[in-house]
């Protein structure tokens, strides 16, 4: 383990709560881990053990934490023999989780109308995020969500109004909805209610009916596939508007000693080579693409 990260990233035996099934084998499992929930942050994921068979554990975001009630979701969709023995897990078994792990985003008191884009699986910072912002009255984020396989939630018409949106925008997230946070979704596959277009597209449509002293509360964070993240940046420069980006890489220890998820990041010194387990997943975006 990186010496960074000792002391802030704790070894549990964690207990399965439940584990809920959406179309697309997408599935969100809650686990009793209360070590992680304690430190969990906005960014930071765990690496879970799929199954006593399988020696290489998974990294996962986290979507959720409760300090409180000591537990942590996940959403994940099931791609390849891991998840997909993660996936046969129920209520009661036992798994090892390796956690909080990463550094989270950072939110920034000028900047009090945070963007937040969540592509796919991409979308668990998204909702963690958002679930902190809501308790602070100072900031109004506004969460746009975009997936080509059916949300891992069931969408419904937004009671929200949110200025400069598209005509016929309204289908959101209803945990956000229940939250009173803005959210919106995009998808190409025709889901009703969500905007025809990649979540970029939607971003930009909004961003452009913005005045400047609007654009300057603005800040974006997104996690997603590469070629979104990418897009989000070059959006970004567009507005002239700060960018996090949380990338998506394999991991193996995922906790710094092996730097197999190093990536290049442009720092003042010069170009850097950057474990995105540790001294990541959140980048400034600049800095990546």
């Amino acid at each position: 383990m990186s010496r960074d990260a000792r002391g802030t990233i704790f070894l549990e035996e964690a207990r399965v709560l439940s584990q809920l099934a959406y179309d697309g084998e997408q599935f969100v499992l809650r686990l009793a881990a209360p070590r992680c929930a304690a430190q969990a942050a906005p960014g930071s994921f765990a690496h879970v053990s799929c199954d006593a068979s399988i020696p290489m554990r998974r990294p996962l975001s986290i979507m959720r934490a409760s300090a409180q009630g000591g537990w942590i979701e996940l959403l994940y969709k099931v791609v390849g023999p891991g998840l997909q023995a993660l996936a046969a897990h129920k209520a009661g078994d036992r798994l090892s989780v390796l956690g909080p792990i990463g550094q989270p985003f950072r939110v920034h008191r000028e900047r009090p109308r945070p963007l937040l884009l969540g592509g796919g699986v991409g979308i668990p910072p998204m909702v963690f995020l958002a679930e902190r912002l809501k308790e602070d009255p100072a900031y109004r984020a506004l969460v746009l969500m975009g997936s080509e396989i059916p949300f891992p939630f069931r969408a419904r018409p937004s009671t929200l109004i949110v200025p400069g949106m598209p005509a016929g925008t309204i289908a959101t997230m209803p945990l956000l909805e229940e939250w009173n946070v803005a959210c919106r979704l995009a998808s190409r596959s025709d889901f009703p209610g969500c905007f025809p277009g990649f979540v970029t597209e939607l971003a930009a449509a909004w961003l452009a009916t913005l005045p400047r002293e609007s654009l300057d509360e603005v800040e974006i964070f997104a996690c997603g596939p590469t070629a979104m993240l990418a897009a989000c940046a070059q959006l970004a420069r567009r507005f002239g508007l700060p960018c996090q980006v949380s990338l998506e890489e394999f991991m193996a220890c995922a906790v710094g000693g092996c730097a197999g998820c190093a990536v290049e990041v442009r720092t003042p010194a010069g170009r850097a080579m950057k474990r995105v387990c540790v001294d990541g997943p959140v980048f400034d975006a600049y800095s990546v693409f």
